[in-house]
């Protein structure tokens, strides 16, 4: 029999009063940050065919106007609220912040007055240096931190409701910078399992759920070891998995490669990317510019407030904040006079840019042009 963790299934509760300490769904005494991942589960009445879970759950979430949502967000992050706003494109409203600002208790303040929206199906990132108040914004895309003032909707629910919470966890799941807090279980599938087993889904449905999980993160060749033996990407990869096996609607990463090697990164970056083509709605907590070239969205913090809030190429055509070491190497080739392009972004592509430039012969005579003499900064 598959060996899972043998927990019972959850009693039926009474609502949780208004007042009274919000917990999650699936565990009563949640210990560590790991509860956020159990509590992304949906309700069984809500679930959909296991064997469709990780397939796109509407091939037209990726084109609900992209085109269009950044033309009121650029500038400190203060949206124009319109009245007159199509009701299509508001209903793809994930997250919605109005003049929210949190401050720790006994602290200062650490998000002051954020106003900013987060489409369906976008791949966003929010990025800053560290203390910029990027990871505390995080925390309240699912409710593990509430404002101190203004408001936070996630799918249209207030998270000051005690009532929305339970929901807002299902759909909205979160992998932590050190995976090794969100283990539960003894060994990868045990954890992976764990969820989908407290909301009391048929053993048919769990296995289906984390056969899918663990093919989509490719780490079925550690079902059985214990989590805490993992390599840095490996146990990133699971705890992803993890969280896949709850289907929430959207994932937040919080800076899930920063303490990875090369390799580790390459791997976690590819599964968050098959993520995107799957259409779920992404964002990612980063405080390395290279991360935000694939981005729709780019969201930057400083000093607790959003300085820039646009599409990536406006965020690097603006010169103001920290580019990607490639694309300061593009653009310092093109001020050489290399008749190369500046606007390719993957490491990858701009190889190939620089070699099929060189191919030309053309080198020697744009080289010239600047009499191969050094700028002046060099």
């Amino acid at each position: 029999m598959f060996p899972f963790k043998k927990s019972a299934k959850p009693e039926k509760k009474e609502p949780v009063p208004e007042e009274s300490v919000v917990k999650s769904d699936l565990r009563d005494e949640p210990k560590n940050e790991a509860s956020a991942k159990l509590s992304t589960a949906e309700d069984k009445s809500a679930e959909p065919e296991a064997a469709e879970i990780f397939e796109n759950k509407n091939e037209n979430e990726k084109g609900h106007g992209k085109e269009n949502k950044n033309e009121n967000e650029k500038g400190h992050g203060k949206e124009n609220e319109n009245s007159g706003e199509d009701s299509s494109k508001s209903s793809d409203i994930v997250f919605e912040a109005v003049d929210l600002s949190f401050s720790y208790p006994g602290g200062e303040t650490v998000l002051k007055k954020i106003n900013l929206k987060i489409y369906k199906g976008e791949y966003t990132i929010i990025a800053g240096l560290n203390g910029s108040g990027k990871s505390t914004f995080a925390y309240h895309l699912n409710a593990l931190l509430r404002p101190t003032s203004g408001t936070m909707r996630v799918y249209g629910m207030d998270t000051k409701l005690n009532k929305h919470i339970p929901q807002i966890h299902r759909r909205v799941g979160i992998v932590f910078q050190n995976p090794y807090v969100q283990f539960v279980g003894n060994t990868v599938e045990e954890d992976i399992a764990f969820g989908p087993e407290n909301l009391g889904l048929s053993r048919k449905e769990i296995r289906e759920r984390v056969d899918n999980a663990m093919d989509a993160v490719r780490v079925r060749d550690l079902a059985f070891q214990d989590p805490s033996s993992l390599s840095g990407g490996e146990a990133q990869a699971a705890a992803i998995a993890g969280v896949l096996a709850m289907d929430p609607d959207c994932i937040v990463f919080d800076e899930v490669v920063s303490m990875l090697d090369y390799a580790a990164e390459e791997r976690v970056t590819k599964i968050v990317d098959e993520l995107r083509e799957r259409g779920k709605t992404i964002v990612c907590i980063t405080h390395e510019p290279k991360e935000l070239l694939k981005a729709d969205r780019v969201i930057f913090f400083e000093k607790g407030e959003v300085v820039f809030n646009g599409s990536a190429a406006d965020y690097i055509s603006s010169g103001k904040y920290r580019l990607p070491d490639i694309v300061k190497l593009m653009k310092r080739l093109r001020e050489e006079g290399f008749d190369i392009s500046e606007s390719v972004w993957s490491p990858d592509k701009a190889a190939d840019e620089i070699i099929a430039y060189f191919k030309t012969g053309n080198f020697e005579s744009d080289l010239s042009k600047n009499d191969g003499q050094p700028r002046e900064d060099d």
